[in-house]
């Protein structure tokens, strides 16, 4: 059934069709979904467009963009007697402002990765004597996971610190502050849960079109041709290609489940600076759940990459990986100095995965 996704010939027409419709303007479109990195570097997407068309990718790895200060922050409470912290495999390495989980594993810090929140509930009802807490990272797409544990009743000894995170927010931000993009290839993963509605007031306010498109190689060449084809028409509206997952309503079941747990914040983005109501916090009757007030943390506003990294130009779309002078050099996945070469959705970890020798 996905074969006609990967068909030479299907995709090869739609690039050509991209040709003639950008009618050689300079387009800029980025993409918030490190899938739709992958996709693109994987099979060598870029190669296929003509050269006034550009694609660029914006903050959609969850992990590039979580604050140096919190990741400091947990590795500090891993260090803490009685408390272990669970997270994700590709959060280990991401450099903070001082430390990494990683090192304070090395350290002594108590540190467990697991697949899911529900491995550190688990855990909860087995050590009982001990104090979990869960690093609950990632966007739209994961909350929920998050919000059903809680909702569901979690273990006393068990608490989350949540750098949930939304994506249509970001996307405003960044067309707020300037950044000049042609549109906006939607993320296919957060869009199955909030569907299409929430991008249609962007696409609007901000007269620009946006596609929403699924991870095979047809997907993103049909989402970048119907952004071009809107481009050369004037029209700013939200097409939906990936509608055999996407309802225009999204997931109503998950929708709702978030509602329930959690509340809209500001939140602070690495390498972007605060958005406004772009993060999730606990409710106030799941607060005995939330970690940062169960053990008083105080998280700082500051927060920077290490020196020398880029990650905050490519995190906003300004700067290709292989531009940052730290890249393929004294950055490599084995040695990451920023957060986007660390991460399997970061842009310069698949660029660097998946780049070719000219």
């Amino acid at each position: 059934m996905l074969s006609q996704f990967r068909d030479r010939e299907l995709v090869g027409r739609a690039a050509s069709e991209i040709a003639e419709a950008s009618k050689s303007k300079k387009l800029k479109i980025m993409h918030v979904c490190g899938t739709h990195e992958w996709t693109i570097t994987h099979f060598g997407i870029r190669d296929l467009l003509p050269e006034n068309v550009q694609i660029v990718a914006g903050p959609g790895c969850p992990v590039c963009v979580t604050p140096g200060n919190e990741i400091d922050a947990v590795s500090e409470l891993s260090m803490m007697k009685g408390v272990a912290v669970t997270t994700f495999g590709d959060v280990l390495r991401v450099p903070g402002n001082r430390t990494s989980l990683s090192e304070a594993k090395t350290n002594g810090g108590d540190v467990r990765v697991v697949y899911s929140i529900a491995d550190s509930i688990r855990m909860a009802k087995e050590e009982k004597g001990k104090e979990i807490v869960h690093f609950s990272i990632g966007f739209e797409t994961t909350a929920p996971m998050t919000a059903v544990e809680i909702l569901r009743g979690a273990p006393e000894n068990f608490g989350i610190f949540s750098t949930h995170k939304l994506i249509p927010p970001a996307m405003d931000f960044l067309l707020s502050a300037g950044v000049n993009l042609d549109g906006f290839i939607c993320p296919g993963h957060v869009s199955t849960i909030i569907g299409v509605r929430p991008y249609k007031g962007l696409a609007a306010k901000y007269r620009k079109p946006m596609v929403i498109a699924g991870f095979e190689p047809l997907d993103v060449v049909l989402g970048i041709r119907n952004i071009v084809r809107q481009v050369a028409a004037g029209t700013y509206s939200v097409d939906n290609e990936y509608k055999r997952a996407v309802k225009d309503g999204g997931n109503e079941i998950a929708l709702q489940t978030l509602k329930k747990a959690f509340e809209v914040r500001d939140a602070y983005w690495r390498g972007i600076g605060r958005i406004p109501a772009s993060g999730m916090t606990l409710r106030k009757e799941y607060r005995d759940f939330d970690a940062a007030m169960k053990f008083g943390i105080e998280v700082g506003k500051e927060d920077r990459m290490p020196a020398g990294c880029s990650c905050g130009e490519v995190l906003k779309g300004m700067l290709a990986p292989e531009e940052c002078p730290l890249f393929g050099k004294s950055c490599v996945p084995e040695h990451p100095i920023g957060p986007c070469m660390v991460s399997i959705e970061g842009t310069c970890a698949i660029v660097y995965k998946f780049r070719r020798t000219k």
